[in-house]
């Protein structure tokens, strides 16, 4: 092993909205919050964190295909996929319309995909 996961980083233009989206959805809290537009959130100082850095012309992925690549996809466990849809929703994610019995698919507030996975 060389190294342990620290992070998970997104590209974004916009660091405190896309980091109070994930807060809300995961139950994370702000552990770094830079003038520069780089903000990090974790659930414990020893796990790994998603943070989120300003990029001044970025530009959304489209999912799906290659064109302009997704460059992130996390998958979030839920126990029912109703409930949880409802919930990502009302934070501003945006439904593909998109899955299986066992997942669907959503979009970011900054346009980055990911899915809710039922356990």
């Amino acid at each position: 092993m060389i190294g342990k996961w620290h992070a998970t980083v997104f590209d974004c233009s916009n660091t405190d909205q896309l980091a109070s989206f994930y807060e809300d959805m995961l139950g994370m809290i702000r552990v770094q919050h830079d003038d520069d537009g780089w903000i990090t959130i974790g659930d414990a100082p020893d796990r790994p964190a998603l943070a989120f850095q300003r990029v001044e012309e970025y530009t959304p992925p489209k999912w799906p295909g290659q064109d302009i690549p997704q460059q992130v996809h996390l998958d979030i466990r839920v126990e029912d996929l109703d409930v949880a849809e409802q919930k990502v929703l009302a934070l501003g994610a945006t439904s593909m319309d998109s899955g299986t019995e066992a997942f669907r698919v959503y979009l970011d507030p900054a346009g980055h995909p990911f899915c809710l996975v039922r356990w």
